[in-house]
């Protein structure tokens, strides 16, 4: 399992943001699913993402991810406006399970409130990830 990056925020849904919590608001963070959601879900074939404008909401849904095993919803871990939408993954969606932080991201959003999200220590506990 890959590690995961000190510096990103993680919520009970396998969702990140690549900042930590509490300095979130008021900037603008990157949102992708773990590797753990990543093994879990295997496969991924494609990912429903909203839209460039379109308003996340904390703990609602706003897309899906489907793998070869399952579809996912996917769960904003911070509220705000969506500011980009990673393109690269629309021919490439093997890159979310290769680099789930890196080059596998999915979103972007201008951060108005941070929901429920856990330290990369806490998440690793609460999912035992070593």
């Amino acid at each position: 399992m890959a590690n995961l990056p000190d510096s990103f925020s993680y919520s009970d849904e396998h969702e990140w943001i690549n900042a930590a919590a509490q300095d979130a608001v008021g900037t603008t963070v990157r949102v992708g699913i773990t590797s753990v959601a990543t093994e879990r879900l295997g496969e991924v074939v494609f990912a429903e993402l909203p839209e460039v404008g379109d308003t996340v909401t904390a703990g609602d849904t706003c897309g899906e991810v489907e793998s070869t095993k399952s579809v996912s919803d996917l769960y904003a871990p911070v509220s705000g406006t969506v500011t980009a939408v990673n393109e690269d993954i629309e021919d490439n969606y093997e890159v979310i399970n290769e680099e789930p932080f890196g080059a596998g991201w999915l979103y972007e959003v201008e951060v108005t409130e941070v929901g429920e999200l856990m330290t990369a220590a806490e998440y690793a506990a609460a999912n035992g990830v070593e």
